[in-house]
């Protein structure tokens, strides 16, 4: 499959997602943090099943790459954006909280070109600011 496809299922998945995670803290009166763990338990326990096969390479991967994903995956993306994420859709529309959560290839790319090495192109320059000026569109009013 092509990575653009993967990128559309996982654009699917967390919109089709952001919704049932939004109904489930209200419907259940939950908090956030609460509807974080529920979520990470049960991506936890499926995850570990998928990627048995697998977890011999975590010791093969060295301590760099491993504080990478505990920071980046971990910490920033896994605990703070998620906390975050579930805050936002407790308190506002999917509507207005959404596009403006799904920023994140905007500061994926801008990341890849500050600290990465990624070329800036006239294509990503207007990628930015269409990103920007749809989300502007999409939230204001």
């Amino acid at each position: 499959m092509k990575p653009q496809l993967f990128a559309l299922l996982t654009a699917i998945a967390w919109g089709v997602g952001g919704y049932f995670e939004k109904k489930g803290l209200h419907m259940g009166k939950l908090s956030p943090q609460m509807g974080i763990t529920i979520r990470t338990f049960v991506a936890l326990i499926i995850l570990a099943a998928i990627s048995f096969p697998q977890w011999k390479t975590v010791t093969q991967a060295g301590s760099k790459a491993l504080l990478y994903m505990i920071v980046g995956g971990g910490i920033v993306a896994g605990t703070v954006g998620m906390l975050c994420f579930y805050m936002a859709i407790k308190g506002a529309s999917l509507g207005k909280v959404m596009p403006i959560a799904f920023t994140s290839p905007l500061f994926g790319a801008l990341m890849g070109i500050m600290f990465g090495g990624e070329p800036v192109t006239f294509k990503s320059i207007l990628g930015m600011c269409m990103t920007i000026g749809g989300i502007i569109l999409l939230t204001i009013g």
